[in-house]
């Protein structure tokens, strides 16, 4: 599998599809499948594995326990500190679009019994590029998690810094950092799982701070893209450079899982790291 094959984001074609029986085909093998087929296997293509992307909700749908979820600042939203032309209405736009009110979902809930507190980033929202809002929720679930004593799981998936935000998206760089340190200052576990693609600032800061840094298979995972480094630094860069497998071989990636086996990985993990037992 390339991740450096220019994928087009299929969800619009899953949504837009109102019967089970449509088919549609694998970007990665072309393998055709109906909505049903990869509904049963998580979005997971059968025949090579290839991971379509999923919406945040789903997402937590599918590592929580059955209705133990329970959103944290689900009201808050992003606003237009700088008067950037258009961006009001482009969030507005977006929030129709998704049903989000912002690029990340953040809450409570349980796996196999174990409470946690969790930040799912959803690439249709903005490329879930880290605004103000962003920061600030992913930074009051760290607070929350710290303050209850209890492990933080951060789905991340991103295109970096929103820039029509300017220098106040930067700051979330900082804050979101620095709130994971007092988290794990406490003793708690942070486990950051990585997916297609986690990119920019996003990756410079809270996604690469996990005590348990997890992938998804063939997500592509850096800074700035391959074309920039090469450009920048006038080399070529090696097959599969920023893949998740490829990070993992080079020790930056602590295991690449699979998304059908995501949940009893992170139940496992919680049950090794666990201190008091099932809340």
């Amino acid at each position: 599998m390339n991740p450096f094959k220019q994928k087009r984001d299929l969800l619009a074609a899953l949504r837009e599809m109102k019967d089970g029986d449509k088919v549609i085909s694998c970007p990665d093998c072309q393998a055709k499948h109906t909505k049903d087929v990869l509904l049963e296997n998580l979005y997971v293509c059968p025949c090579c594995g290839y991971h379509f992307r999923i919406s945040a909700k789903y997402r937590l749908r599918t590592v929580l326990d059955p209705k133990s979820f329970r959103e944290i600042c689900g009201s808050m939203k992003g606003k237009n500190p700088l008067d950037f032309p258009g961006y009001e209405e482009k969030l507005l736009n977006q929030q129709q679009k998704t049903g989000m009110k912002e690029a990340v979902l953040t809450g409570t809930g349980k796996i196999s019994g174990y409470k946690v507190v969790v930040c799912a980033m959803d690439s249709r929202f903005m490329m879930a590029s880290m605004g103000t809002a962003v920061g600030e929720k992913i930074t009051r679930a760290c607070e929350y998690a710290a303050k209850n004593r209890l492990p933080l799981i951060i789905f991340a998936a991103s295109g970096g810094a929103r820039m029509q935000e300017g220098i106040l998206s930067l700051f979330q760089m900082a804050k979101t950092a620095a709130a994971v340190a007092r988290h794990g200052e406490e003793g708690n576990l942070f486990i950051s799982v990585l997916t297609h693609p986690t990119t920019g600032g996003v990756t410079a800061s809270f996604a690469s701070l996990g005590d348990v840094i997890l992938a998804e298979p063939g997500a592509l995972i850096g800074f700035a893209g391959p074309r920039v480094i090469e450009q920048t630094i006038g080399q070529e860069l090696p097959e599969g450079f920023q893949s998740a497998e490829y990070l993992l071989e080079h020790g930056f990636v602590d295991q690449v899982v699979p998304r059908t086996d995501l949940r009893q990985t992170l139940a496992f993990l919680l049950q090794v790291h666990d201190r008091r037992g099932k809340r």
